[in-house]
């Protein structure tokens, strides 16, 4: 009797042949294949994603310079406010621009001592990692430990962004600053701010310091992003 299936001598009868192929069906991949295939996909995915992420960085690290890079003569600047700073010559500028030029000169000498000098008995002064100093003991202290450790052998960049005078007795003072050796680098890598009183002995000292690290990829990415957010000056 005829059952209409083609039979395969060597799998015996009732086995179907598909199109005429004289071979069964190819079984089901194994798990273990499978998830050998998923894997690799994840990895090839993840390698495509790191390169696309590695050439952004790279694209926003390379359009990141900023414009107004200061002046490194701080006595180039013009003052601006009020106070005799503007108003009756260059005088206390002059010897504001002392201060920070006597600032860098003992960081180069590791001279914690002459360093504290130039802040007031009650200063603060906060890193750009957000370690708070109060009180020049503090500062001197601190600048000892530093100058013996971590910035041993290393020198003070200043480029200074504004001067401003917020009466006859007080000051600001912005820059963009760094710590190097060798030679001055192009780039300063933190944005500082110096406020200075003249005291009663006629003397002007920094009464604050805040240092601030400059994240340049971060910076261009909020611009993008926010462009409401970019400074005038950077437009």
């Amino acid at each position: 009797m005829t059952t209409g299936l083609a039979t395969d001598p060597t799998t015996g009868p009732g086995t179907a042949l598909r199109g005429g192929a004289d071979t069964p069906a190819a079984p089901p991949a194994s798990p273990r294949r499978r998830r050998r295939t998923l894997k690799r996909a994840l990895i090839a995915t993840a390698l495509a994603l790191g390169v696309t992420a590695g050439g952004g960085y790279l694209w926003l690290d390379s359009t990141s310079e900023v414009k107004v890079t200061g002046a490194a003569e701080c006595t180039a600047v013009t003052p601006a406010g009020t106070g005799s700073g503007t108003g009756s010559g260059t005088g206390d500028r002059d010897a504001v621009c002392g201060v920070l030029s006597s600032l860098t000169s003992a960081w180069g000498a590791a001279d914690a001592d002459a360093y504290g000098a130039l802040f007031t008995q009650d200063a603060t002064y906060t890193t750009y990692v957000g370690t708070h100093y109060q009180g020049r003991g503090d500062i001197t202290e601190a600048h000892r430990a530093l100058f013996g450790g971590f910035v041993k052998g290393t020198k003070l960049a200043d480029s200074v962004l504004g001067i401003r005078f917020l009466g006859p007795d007080a000051a600001v003072v912005t820059s963009r600053g760094d710590t190097y050796t060798g030679g001055r680098p192009e780039e300063l890598s933190k944005v500082q701010t110096y406020t200075l009183a003249r005291e009663g002995d006629g003397r002007w000292r920094i009464a604050a310091f805040q240092n601030t690290q400059r994240r340049p990829v971060m910076e261009k990415a909020s611009f993008l992003l926010s462009p409401g957010t970019v400074p005038g000056a950077e437009k």
